[in-house]
């Protein structure tokens, strides 16, 4: 819970510092700006709200390993992906999108650190435990903080500690471990499929490069 709190209050802190002009920058979401990134992080805060306040009486049925599933990568089509950049939009003043996800994003931020880890929680027709769902978490905040920083080389980066665990998660997800040359930004981006591997890093990668990417759903 205490890597939760370290990863989101940076992801949040980030979009903080981000000028207006940036705004309109890709992000490592490809077909998304990075104001659609920040419309997107708005309603992952209030996922997160939502699921903090569903409980569940019956017994787990995923961990913050299995939460994810491995999907097909994005085609646009799904409807609440082309939502993103009309909403986004929507807001018009990137200042309006900075107070939205200070004003909910702080408080998913304190509902997690008040939540108890072993309760039961309902999120996607599935069950877990509060602690499991924020630690699945931390991989979507680290995640989407690279995202926001992919074309803004001065912004800060996600903490080292937050990249160790999230690289951790991939790894476990994916079944396999990247190899020891690869920084954990680099095994993330290369991993999920934000990055194509050198040639190099694909043949330090051996078998485990046809597994990939790993896109999470």
């Amino acid at each position: 819970m205490d890597l939760f709190s370290r990863s989101w209050t940076a992801l949040r802190t980030a979009v903080a510092a981000i000028s207006d002009e940036d705004f309109e920058r890709p992000s490592g979401c490809v077909g998304w700006l990075v104001r659609d990134l920040v419309c997107h992080l708005v309603i992952d805060a209030q996922d997160v709200l939502i699921t903090l306040v569903t409980p569940a009486e019956t017994e787990p049925t995923v961990d913050a390993v299995t939460y994810w599933n491995l999907v097909e990568p994005p085609t646009g089509e799904d409807p609440l992906d082309a939502l993103i950049p009309r909403l986004a939009a929507a807001y018009g003043e990137p200042w309006l999108l900075k107070f939205h996800l200070d004003d909910v994003g702080s408080a998913a931020g304190r509902a997690a650190e008040l939540a108890d880890p072993a309760v039961r929680v309902s999120t996607r027709d599935e069950v877990l435990t509060v602690g499991d769902y924020l630690s699945a978490y931390v991989l979507e905040w680290t995640l989407h903080h690279l995202d926001l920083i992919a074309h803004l080389p001065a912004a800060a980066e996600p903490p080292t500690e937050t990249l160790v665990a999230a690289r951790a998660s991939l790894e476990k997800i994916g079944k396999t471990s990247f190899p020891a040359s690869f920084s954990d930004k680099d095994a993330l981006l290369i991993g999920t499929g934000r990055r194509m591997p050198t040639d190099a890093e694909k043949a330090a990668l051996g078998d485990f490069a046809a597994k990939l990417p790993l896109i999470l759903g």
